[in-house]
């Protein structure tokens, strides 16, 4: 276990960063006229290294991944968080992969690896700058008029209205449950089947794998090119990956440029190395690094949920203000002035509580190192058990089957809203096992109760030297 260094009492959480309209790397991938890298991919290299604003070490990006943390920091609490919180797990989901992917690709010793050579960086950029000629030359033709809604409307019904354009390969596979086997039983972690075979079942050509095939060259004749060899090593793996992430419309579609988009389908249709696939890797390893590693940390830290948290806010100002009136009559009245510097009490305590609630902590579950139970955690037993019974009847349905990351159909959902206030308020909690969260908490509680003290202070400064108004 990493060694923990002292925060000091001026550190600051992760700034929330707000998830991108676009691509993340579009400025870490930007290439200049004369063919040299720009400097965000020197800006990636140092979020790469580790240093994070107000993310310590032992909760590093690289860590986590690793597996070196414990809840709530672990792997998997970062993938609920991306799932049920920012809803962009198809990042991690597709990171995860594609470090398995590479890992086994460079670890096999088949003869059909010559089949896929390298995607060199010259040929990426080569690839580049022919999509940007072809979007620049398309920039200069005028695009035609398209016809008003109310012409439109005229030819409502008749034999000139326009057809309905057939549902794409890839809405088929976003609406189609997939089999159990592709769905990896429910786990969020996985990705359609791997090659050749998932946990002891191999992989032959079924009616599945004919469908992502037929998916994957729909995107290809999109991006103007041709099918590529089918002979090649993985090629039936990464038909999957294209229509799951890659092409548009897919089930767990990547936040990718169009030139992004084209500029991997070159690569993809030329080759099955893993190189092909570097300039999406580079697209969402900056996303995950940059924002959504950030904003797991923030919300981590967190040990309360939204109902707990705003009632220990109102219960911070309620304290201050009961404290106030306390102070005030004490003022009025002819009692000694060393009364009123009671009221100093329920300052600290209610500045401290409000601060504090206005991180995300409860100083009440701080006290005790304890967390609210997540609202998809808390029906987790009940919902195993009743997993278990339809496994036991043949009828088990694994979770986010369509290959999606939707979760509005989970039964947990409808039972966390029919859990009344007060339920909410004082829900189930844990142990938060990562020293190094309960550090940062440590840290934040202190300054909460600094600032409190010298607010405290100031008041009472105001408040006792005041002449007694003698009133009663």
């Amino acid at each position: 276990m990493a060694i923990l260094k002292i925060l000091p009492l001026n550190y600051r959480r992760p700034a929330l960063i707000e998830r991108p309209a676009t691509s993340a790397s579009q400025v870490s991938t930007q290439h200049s006229e004369d063919g040299s890298v720009n400097q965000g991919e020197t800006s990636l290299k140092s979020i790469k290294s580790g240093s994070s604003g107000g993310i310590p070490p032992p909760l590093s990006f690289d860590r986590i991944i690793e597996g070196g943390t414990c809840p709530p920091c672990t792997v998997r609490d970062f993938m609920n968080y991306l799932i049920y919180v920012e809803r962009s797990a198809e990042n991690l989901q597709f990171f995860l992969w594609y470090r398995d992917f590479e890992k086994r690709f460079n670890e096999a010793q088949t003869s059909d690896l010559a089949l896929a050579p390298e995607w060199t960086p010259a040929m990426e950029e080569e690839a580049i700058a022919r999509i940007k000629k072809e979007q620049a030359e398309k920039a200069r033709v005028k695009p035609s008029k398209s016809a008003s809604p109310a012409v439109t409307e005229i030819f409502k019904g008749t034999d000139f209205e326009k057809p309905l354009r057939k549902p794409s390969v890839a809405t088929t596979i976003a609406t189609t449950p997939l089999s159990p086997l592709a769905a990896s039983n429910g786990d969020p972690f996985g990705t359609p089947p791997r090659t050749p075979s998932v946990r002891g079942h191999h992989y032959h050509n079924s009616t599945t794998a004919t469908t992502y095939n037929t998916a994957a060259n729909e995107a290809f004749a999109m991006a103007g090119l041709k099918a590529p060899f089918t002979v090649q090593p993985f090629r039936v793996e990464l038909d999957r990956i294209i229509a799951t992430y890659i092409m548009s419309g897919g089930p767990r579609q990547l936040n990718l440029s169009d030139r992004e988009q084209k500029a991997v389908l070159q690569a993809l249709c030329f080759t099955t190395h893993p190189s092909a696939l570097r300039v999406v890797v580079k697209s969402v390893e900056s996303t995950l690094r940059q924002q959504a590693h950030p904003n797991f940390i923030r919300w981590s830290i967190c040990n309360g949920n939204p109902v707990r948290v705003t009632f220990a806010r109102c219960l911070g100002v309620g304290t201050i203000a009961l404290s106030t009136i306390a102070a005030i009559i004490l003022t009025l009245s002819s009692a000694p002035r060393g009364w009123r510097a009671l009221a100093a009490i329920g300052w600290v305590i209610g500045a401290a509580t409000l601060v504090a609630a206005y991180k995300g902590m409860c100083v009440v579950l701080h006290g005790l190192h304890h967390r609210h139970v997540r609202p998809w955690e808390l029906f987790v037993v009940d919902e195993e058990e009743q997993q278990n019974e339809k496994e036991a009847d043949g009828k088990s349905e694994a979770s986010f089957e369509n290959g999606s990351n939707s979760f509005e159909n989970e039964p947990w959902v409808v039972k966390y809203k029919k859990r009344n206030l007060i339920r909410k308020i004082f829900d189930r909690e844990v142990w938060i096992q990562e020293p190094a969260l309960r550090q940062i908490q440590d840290t934040i509680f202190v300054q909460s109760l600094l600032f409190a003290f010298i607010c405290a202070g100031v008041l009472t400064a105001i408040f006792v030297p005041l002449p007694a108004g003698n009133l009663f």
